[in-house]
């Protein structure tokens, strides 16, 4: 026989999934590619990913995109952090050498202390972009 309140069990099993996911301020969502990006970690206010680019490389393109995109408030190339400002959030960039061809980019949005995901989404595949573009 057919059991009319399965469906609904699990649609509401997979409403209240994606309930605790949306709410959860701490949980990370792997996303896939995007385009010739590659794949990113994201939080609820961070876009994180690794470049296949020297530290240097990945420096520059990042401050000159900042620099297009908003104004730079704040550089340090030796501890490789970029604080800029991008429609209003606070932007922090920071670049950490993994090996020598490979480069870990983070890209953190705020406004009013709340997150900005599509900022940092944003900052961080124009980042991605253009060190693709120069490779």
């Amino acid at each position: 026989m057919n059991n009319p309140s399965t469906p609904s069990k699990l649609f509401t099993l997979a409403l209240l999934a994606a309930c605790l996911i949306s709410f959860s301020g701490c949980i990370y969502l792997v996303v896939g590619g995007i385009g010739a990006v590659g794949g990113y970690i994201v939080s609820p206010d961070t876009v994180e990913g690794i470049s296949d680019s020297e530290i240097e490389e990945v420096w520059d393109v990042a401050v000159e995109t900042l620099s297009i995109m908003g104004l730079i408030e704040e550089k340090s190339e030796e501890s490789g952090i970029v604080l800029a400002t991008v429609s209003g959030a606070k932007i922090t960039v920071k670049i950490a050498s993994l090996s020598p061809t490979s480069t870990r980019v983070t890209v953190k949005a705020r406004k009013s202390y709340l997150p900005r995901i599509s900022i940092s989404q944003d900052v961080f595949v124009k980042i991605m972009s253009r060190l693709k573009e120069e490779m």
